[in-house]
């Protein structure tokens, strides 16, 4: 089983310091960035089907130079046997169309086409949920592509290899109260939901799974041996069609995201100081006791 997953770095909300220019596109650059929490759920679910299944799983990326450190955060935290980033100026500034182009050109260009293709539902800036459709929808257009069934709000899924079809749970219209399961052919487009659960319940997928994780977190260390980097020539595409050039989406206006304030103080104290310490475990022992 091949398995590719897409993600995208997005700001990092816990240091407020996000930048924009004057038309309001953010500065990456100039931004902490960190891997999109929900893209760690397609991540988890290509490492399940690998433990199941075995094969490989690529994690790709389009973005800045420095989002070889969110590809190396994707493989340390989950997993991931190679790492792919599409980056050049060409495809800055980029909306989730012309994201979506690069993405699914990315993906064509791999030496062996995948069995599963997975992202995540939304990101944590736009919260649009394009992306993955977008990109399922460019790679059905190209007519050398085989075709990919998309299967959305995904909570839980197996592949059936000798079937050759995967079978998922999933919400219907986002109701975490009423899910569906559904089955389609191999290949397949995966967009998991935030719900997502993996499931180990066999002890030679434990084993596995364990196993994995020693060697990807040891691969992480040297990632770059296993990372391409592919600009808009290498994938032969025009840049009047990428990046802001060919993005249709046009930015109204922009809210600031300022670092919360601290709303509690705190009193240092010396572990030396006795007599405070006393009064520290005086203050705690209510809450130790359970009141």
């Amino acid at each position: 089983m091949r398995s590719v997953v897409i993600t995208k770095g997005v700001p990092d909300f816990r240091e407020g310091v996000v930048s924009f220019d004057e038309d309001g596109h953010l500065q990456r650059g100039e931004t902490p960035t960190v891997m999109n929490p929900n893209d760690k759920h397609a991540l988890r679910a290509a490492l399940q089907t690998k433990v199941r299944h075995g094969g490989e799983v690529t994690l790709m990326s389009m973005g800045p130079p420095g989002y070889k450190e969110i590809l190396q955060e994707g493989m340390r935290d989950v997993y991931a046997d190679d790492l792919y980033l599409l980056s050049d100026r060409e495809m800055g500034a980029a909306d989730t169309w012309a994201t979506a182009m690069t993405v699914a050109t990315g993906i064509e260009k791999l030496d062996e086409q995948p069995d599963l293709i997975f992202a995540g539902f939304k990101t944590a800036d736009g919260e649009t949920g394009h992306t993955g459709p977008q990109t399922n929808w460019c790679l059905d257009i190209n007519e050398e592509m085989p075709d990919y069934p998309l299967i959305t709000h995904v909570t839980a899924l197996d592949v059936d290899e000798d079937e050759g079809i995967v079978r998922a749970k999933r919400l219907v219209e986002g109701d975490v109260s009423e899910i569906e399961t559904v089955e389609a052919e191999l290949p397949a487009f995966i967009v998991t939901d935030e719900e997502f659960t993996t499931g180990f319940r066999k002890a030679e997928y434990r084993l596995r799974h364990k196993d994995l994780r020693a060697e990807t977190t040891e691969r992480a260390e040297d990632y770059e041996d296993v990372l391409g980097m592919w600009d808009h020539e290498d994938l032969n595409l025009d840049p009047d069609f990428i990046g802001l050039d060919g993005s249709p989406t046009i930015v109204s206006s922009v809210d600031p995201i300022p670092k919360g304030p601290s709303e509690r103080e705190a009193t240092m104290v010396d572990p030396d100081d006795d007599e405070a310490m006393e009064a520290v475990f005086e203050e705690m022992a209510d809450y130790a006791a359970g009141d």
